[in-house]
């Protein structure tokens, strides 16, 4: 499978191409739009929200509610494009407006001086409206499509946050607890009430946050990914797709960073074996995966998402087309969206399942995939 997006954060509408979806997955339209209102959602979140009502619409690859087998498109049009028409149509652009919206007072923390020195352009508005996390909003969509191919597999994703700014929620939470929503994602009630507490002392302060989002998956069978090549590593993979989300400084798979702190005996999960349940591990410190490959155990991935880099109350640079010290510019932004953050992870980590398993099962239809994925010990 392949996932190809486009679109600019104020541009006329995001796009997704899915190529390599196999004929017959029934899509669920209100499962995409669902996920798509989830990731505007939680606390912290800025303006945005509330002018877009992010909603998906089919274009190709989908008829009477089955997939094709021919590439499927996706797209969401932006609300605020009107506002933004004369400065960023593909046609011939208001010069004044243009000027009006044109942004050299690079941020610290984003794309915009790296990029306008890459692309010799002199507005870094050109890099920061594809660098914007806007674009995860086409991820979504496309990844509930994803999440729906694996579903029909009893293949299962679910999150939640597990740090913001620095409180932490350290409980242990069944894999279904994660289906309960919370204002900031976390599941202990202490915690959540600390954490948007100080996401407000810090809306105050012109400031952002981070956090730490948890991902786990339930119902993968062993063996996705391979040892053989690295490329092939289930967890290269995923980190690879993590990275790539804006505002990621970190990956972290079952224990992840502790495995330096201990020996060998407190870190590697012995393995049993029982004639009813086969071989089996009473632990899961390695997160799912060993050697590259899915080890039938649940997945437990943890992404570190950095404060976002649009601060209210902005910080030092430099003026990119005077050359002289400024403070820097204050695009509409969040003060914390670590909540959308872990919604938009599920979809990665969906996008990046769903092509492992086609990659091993292959199969024309639906029915074949099933069938390949019965069949599998």
């Amino acid at each position: 499978m392949k996932l190809t997006t486009a679109g600019e954060s104020h541009g006329k509408a995001l796009v997704a191409i899915i190529e390599g979806l196999p004929a017959h997955l029934a899509l669920d339209m209100d499962g995409i739009n669902g996920a798509l209102a989830l990731r505007q959602s939680g606390y912290g979140r800025g303006a945005r929200q509330k002018i877009e009502k992010d909603k998906a619409e089919i274009l190709t690859g989908v008829r009477n509610g089955e997939t094709l087998g021919s590439p499927v498109t996706l797209c969401i049009y932006n609300r605020d494009y009107e506002n933004w028409k004369s400065s960023m149509s593909a046609e011939q652009c208001d010069g004044a407006a243009m000027q009006k919206k044109a942004l050299t007072k690079v941020r610290p923390g984003h794309a915009d001086l790296t990029g306008v020195i890459k692309f010799e352009q002199t507005d870094a508005r050109n890099i920061l409206e594809r660098a914007s996390a806007r674009e995860t909003a086409i991820r979504v969509a496309a990844g509930e499509v994803y999440r729906q191919y694996l579903a029909a597999l009893g293949i299962e994703i679910g999150g939640c946050v597990r740090e913001v700014c620095g409180i932490k929620d350290e409980g242990e939470y069944a894999f279904d607890e994660l289906k309960r929503v919370t204002p900031v994602g976390m599941l202990d009630e202490r915690a959540s009430e600390l954490a948007q507490k100080k996401i407000d002392e810090l809306k105050k302060a012109g400031d952002t946050a981070g956090g730490v989002a948890e991902i786990r998956v339930r119902g993968l069978k062993s063996g996705f990914g391979s040892v053989m090549t690295y490329a092939e590593k289930l967890d290269s993979q995923l980190a690879a797709g993590l990275m790539s989300v804006q505002a990621t400084k970190g990956v972290a798979f079952g224990a992840g960073f502790s495995v330096a702190e201990k020996s060998g005996k407190d870190i590697h999960d012995e393995i049993f074996y029982d004639e009813k349940k086969g071989f089996y591990r009473n632990t899961n410190r390695a997160g799912g995966i060993e050697g590259g490959m899915s080890n039938g155990e649940e997945l437990v991935i943890r992404v570190a998402m950095k404060p976002i880099p649009t601060l209210m109350k902005g910080l030092q640079t430099v003026d990119y087309a005077t050359k002289e010290s400024a403070t820097a510019a204050s695009e509409r932004s969040d003060v914390c969206a670590i909540f959308a953050f872990k919604v938009i992870a599920e979809s990665v980590v969906a996008q990046v399942l769903a092509n492992a398993v086609q990659r091993r099962l292959g199969g024309d239809t639906m029915a074949q995939v099933k069938a390949r994925y019965a069949d599998l010990p």
